[in-house]
C-alpha cells in the first residue's frame, strides 16, 4: 500500500525491543517504504479492523433465528414499558 501525502500533524511515540525495531526495519525494507509508513499503514488497518468487529454483532444461528422471530413477533410490553410509553407520550408529543 503505497503512502498517501497527507497533512499529518499528529505524532505517536512508543516503547518497543530493539527485537521489534529491526523486524519493522526489516519488513519496511522489504516492502520499499519508510518505517514510519509501514507502522502507520499496519496501525491504520489494524483500528479500521477492530472498529468493524466492534459495530458488527455476531449471533449464533440459533440466536439469530430468536432475534429475528422476536422481530416478527415481539411479545407483549410489560405494564412498566406501557406506562413509560404514556408518560413519555405525554410529555413529548404535541397533540394533533
Amino acid at each position: 500500500m503505497p503512502s498517501v501525502a497527507r497533512n499529518k500533524t499528529s505524532r505517536l511515540d512508543a516503547r518497543i525491543t530493539p527485537e521489534l525495531q529491526q523486524q519493522l526495519r526489516r519488513v519496511a525494507e522489504v516492502q520499499g517504504r519508510s518505517v514510519s509508513d509501514y507502522v502507520t499503514a499496519t496501525l491504520r488497518s489494524a483500528v479500521q479492523r477492530d472498529i468493524a468487529e466492534m459495530e458488527v454483532i455476531r449471533l449464533s444461528r440459533e440466536a439469530s433465528e430468536r432475534f429475528a422471530a422476536t422481530l416478527i413477533d415481539p411479545p407483549d410490553l410489560a405494564p412498566a414499558m406501557q406506562r413509560a410509553f404514556e408518560h413519555h407520550r405525554r410529555l413529548v408529543v404535541k397533540p394533533a
